[in-house]
């Protein structure tokens, strides 16, 4: 380690620098072709090995090599990936599609279906096919039905609701209704009780009427005066 870090070398006293020479190539010998270079890249998608039949999920790590193709689409140019499958080391190429905005899987192994692919582009979107008119029709009139029926069940669901508010409304009626005929009846039960006297309570009254005659008769003169006592 300590010599690693020392600041200064030792040179020999035949030591001749102009005889040192680089150790780059010239760029005229690289050799004709596309160009390829060693890259770190995720699985931009998951997909099953053909070989072996091993499950590569989107995201793995790979250290692929990256090769720029003769293809084009409009200016933009298409990238080749090779990698390898972490089982059976099978060779597994794929390739940029920018007009899916996706990649396209060649050879080594199969993408998995996801559903949110499926029906653009004539089936899943990137594997290099046209959608036509009439494939074109066809999902839009999937998409105008299915949309119909999210619209009819939306609707059916503010019905259910309504019909649910209403039937807890008249619920509410009812209860109000029976309670105010129970506190109806009850009154007319208590003035009913009191309406009708009990021969014994009429008897009661009218002695206590006649003792209240005989009474003011007692404190009375006979020309009708009361009588006053000594303190008045």
């Amino acid at each position: 380690m300590s010599e690693r870090k020392v600041l200064s070398k030792y040179y020999p006293p035949d030591f001749d620098p102009s005889k040192l020479t680089r150790a780059r190539k010239p760029k005229t010998d690289t050799p004709p072709g596309p160009k390829v270079q060693t890259v770190r890249l995720m699985a931009p998608f998951s997909m099953k090995c053909t070989s072996c039949g091993e499950y590569i999920y989107k995201g793995r790590k790979f250290n692929a090599r990256k090769e720029t193709t003769d293809e084009k689409y409009y200016s933009i140019s298409i990238f080749r990936f090779y990698i390898r499958c972490t089982r059976c080391s099978g060779e597994i190429t794929f390739k940029t599609d920018p007009r899916g905005m996706d990649y396209v899987c060649e050879r080594g192994a199969k993408r998995n279906f996801e559903v949110w692919r499926q029906g653009v582009g004539g089936g899943e979107a990137g594997e290099g096919g046209k959608e036509t008119d009439e494939e074109r029709l066809d999902r839009l009139e999937r998409e105008m039905e299915e949309r119909s029926a999210m619209e009819e069940l939306e609707a059916k669901v503010v019905d259910a609701k309504q019909e649910m508010a209403i039937a807890d409304a008249l619920d509410e009626i009812r209860t109000r209704n029976a309670r105010n005929e129970r506190a109806v009846a009850a009154g007319a039960g208590e003035v009913g009780e009191e309406k009708e006297f009990d021969p014994a309570d009429e008897e009661r009254m009218r002695v206590e009427r006649e003792d209240e005659e005989r009474a003011k008769r007692a404190f009375q003169t006979e020309s009708g005066e009361r009588v006053r006592r000594i303190g008045e």
